[in-house]
């Protein structure tokens, strides 16, 4: 009996342990999903005015006609950005995100398609690694706290894919893999599509008819079409990442909250376990002792 009381009471401390740190990374999670929600919410005018800003060309009767426009008949090979966290704790994070992955692979490839992987997060990075699958480019060591330099450059990264020729290397799709957070406890993996861009001409809403006023484009339309559009690309790639980095810290903090849960719970029944235990060891030692004063009583 003393041995298996040392044995739960060993596996109490443990349990305890764990759940301090289970504890520690929810609250850390707790505190950086609230930054991180604000700096996704802080993006989305800079994209909604790059959009804003297109639409003007566009409605202004400037012809489209931009190689990120270009519906390419040859896509033989796609660009896939998948992108995933740098640590783990987060529960079905990555684990959604690679299937997913795995999912538009098979799609592509019915399509007549290669898929060619770039993957943002160590995550994603040793899940390849690990299958001995190639990847194209990776970048790692900022999936929790995203900068838009590091956008910027995935951005232009996958621009230039697309701007080769596939016969040359390039890739005539880019599509991107990322968790859209809605809620802190509600995270969307989706999978969208964001070169060649498609830009929609709509009539403004009833009511909304008033004369626009005229454009002068400088040095000119064209140029001006062709910095939005790729200012447009990282500006979606960035607030991608920024959207991801909320969903992490709150599947993090998710997963941790349960595993918090968890633990007190198994605490508890190693209590009971360990109160039966001593209950049974101080039952045995209260017989032996009646049974050896009987055993003197019968000299």
């Amino acid at each position: 009996m003393g041995a298996q009381l040392r044995q739960i009471r060993a596996r109490i401390r443990s349990v305890r342990s764990t759940a301090k740190i289970t504890r520690a990374q929810e609250l850390i999670a707790s505190s950086r999903v609230a930054k991180a929600r604000d700096r996704a919410k802080a993006a989305e005018p800079y994209t909604r005015e790059l959009v804003l800003a297109v639409m003007a060309l566009v409605g202004h009767g400037m012809r489209i006609d931009h190689p990120l426009l270009d519906q390419r008949p040859d896509a033989s090979r796609v660009a896939v950005l998948a992108m995933t966290s740098d640590r783990g704790f987060c529960g079905g994070y990555n684990h959604n995100v690679i299937r997913r992955g795995q999912a538009l692979v098979e799609l592509l490839r019915s399509q007549g398609k290669e898929p060619v992987f770039y993957v943002v997060g160590r995550k994603g990075s040793d899940w390849f690694r690990f299958r001995s699958r190639p990847t194209v480019r990776e970048w790692t060591g900022s999936s929790g706290a995203p900068t838009y330099e590091t956008a910027a450059e995935i951005g232009q990264t996958l621009i230039d894919a697309f701007d080769t020729k596939t016969s040359e290397g390039g890739v005539g799709e880019v599509h991107v893999i990322f968790t859209e957070f809605e809620t802190m406890l509600t995270q969307r993996t989706l999978v969208r599509r964001i070169l060649p861009l498609e830009i929609e001409e709509r009539e403004a809403p009833a009511g909304e008819g008033a004369p626009r006023s005229p454009y002068e484009f400088e040095p000119s339309a064209a140029d001006v079409l062709d910095a939005l559009l790729r200012k447009y690309v990282r500006g979606r790639i960035w607030r991608m990442m920024l959207t991801s980095a909320a969903s992490e810290h709150a599947a993090r903090r998710t997963a941790m909250t349960a595993a918090t849960e968890n633990a007190q719970e198994l605490i508890s029944m190693l209590t009971r376990q360990a109160n039966e235990a001593r209950q049974a060891e101080i039952t045995t030692e209260l017989t032996e002792i009646v049974g050896g004063a009987e055993a003197l009583g019968h000299r």
